[in-house]
């Protein structure tokens, strides 16, 4: 039987506590090894689903314990890059959470300490983990809903009522674009394999952050619209509108939090005016987390395909700086 992937977090954040750290301890071939925090009472709760995880008292120390194989990294945006870096010098394959860079020109360093170091360097992108976005995908190219001619987006919620939250502050990369806007934007461009040729993006600031994103850009093929923000009633929705239907999908970033996964298709199947028959698949038991954690444990094992490499997300990135570089300054 092959060892397990032992895996390290540094940080002790609440979505590691609620979200990756049981997703990687449910995963099958990998073991939740460690924890990095200076805060015993921190460590307690990841104890309690990981019994006999060891606590280093620094990301430094984490990094440099030798049964560590690979380490997730949920620290605030404007750290991604430099603790990649570094896990990947100490020989560590790395998970980071989204945005993994700030801008795209980070990404020339990040792919450059990869493959120096000859490891799995990624970020924790997990929708196209997801059987919802893979199932999406394929009819979009089977030609499901006809010719695709437009994408939109919205994925909100509000929390106008911490401050504090380092989404609200622009000195450890707040913002709806960086938190939720990598969602509208990959997702739109690991569906349909295109590229974004022009932006333009209206911003609302607050403290030096984008609060509400609406954006619109060109691809090759089709239009796209979308809002991110994080001061208003909570939404998530994708739709992909064809010459002969379209494809709804209801909850599509977080549905074990937001509600079920869905994809509705919508066809005219009998032209002209008459009513579009609808066909609803249902995804109730896919864990995203999880499927993520096994995706990348299958790439250092075996050596198979990422769904997600660092060049992808450098793609998202790149749409996302377009976005920024249309609204101006804050």
């Amino acid at each position: 039987m092959t060892d397990p992937i032992n895996w390290g977090v540094l940080g002790a954040a609440k979505f590691a506590r609620e979200h990756m750290g049981p997703a990687i301890h449910a995963a099958r071939g990998a073991r939740l090894a460690a924890l990095a925090t200076s805060d015993p009472a921190k460590a307690a709760p990841f104890a309690a689903f990981a019994p006999g995880i060891t606590v280093h008292d620094s990301y430094d120390a984490l990094l440099a314990d030798p049964g560590i194989d690979a380490v997730y990294i949920p620290l605030p945006n404007t750290l991604h890059v430099e603790w990649t870096k570094k896990a990947l010098a100490a020989g560590k394959h790395v998970l980071c959470e989204k945005p993994i860079a700030m801008s795209e020109a980070e990404f020339d360093g990040l792919i450059a300490a990869r493959d120096a170091a000859g490891l799995l360097a990624a970020e924790a992108y997990m929708i196209v983990h997801h059987p919802q976005w893979q199932r999406a995908r394929d009819l979009l190219a089977d030609g499901a809903i006809g010719t695709l001619l437009h994408v939109d987006g919205f994925f909100s919620y509000d929390n106008s009522g911490d401050p504090g939250n380092i989404r609200n502050k622009p000195d450890t990369g707040g913002g709806s674009l960086p938190d939720i806007g990598v969602y509208t934007c990959g997702s739109t461009r690991f569906a349909t394999g295109e590229e974004p040729q022009t932006v333009a993006c209206d911003i609302t600031w607050e403290n030096g952050v984008d609060v509400v994103a609406h954006m619109r850009a060109r691809f090759d093929s089709f239009t796209f619209a979308a809002t991110t923000s994080m001061r208003m009633h909570p939404r998530q929705e994708m739709t992909f509108h064809g010459t002969n239907g379209l494809l709804r999908l209801t909850a599509p970033f977080n549905p074990a939090v937001f509600g079920e996964a869905q994809i509705e298709l919508h066809r005219n199947v009998h032209g002209g005016g008459a009513p579009a028959s609808v066909t609803t698949e249902r995804f109730p038991m896919a864990r995203h987390y999880v499927l993520q954690v096994e995706a990348f444990g299958r790439s250092i094992r075996d050596g198979a395909a990422y769904p997600c490499p660092l060049e992808f997300s450098r793609g998202t990135q790149r749409m996302l700086d377009m976005a920024f570089a249309a609204a101006g300054p804050a």
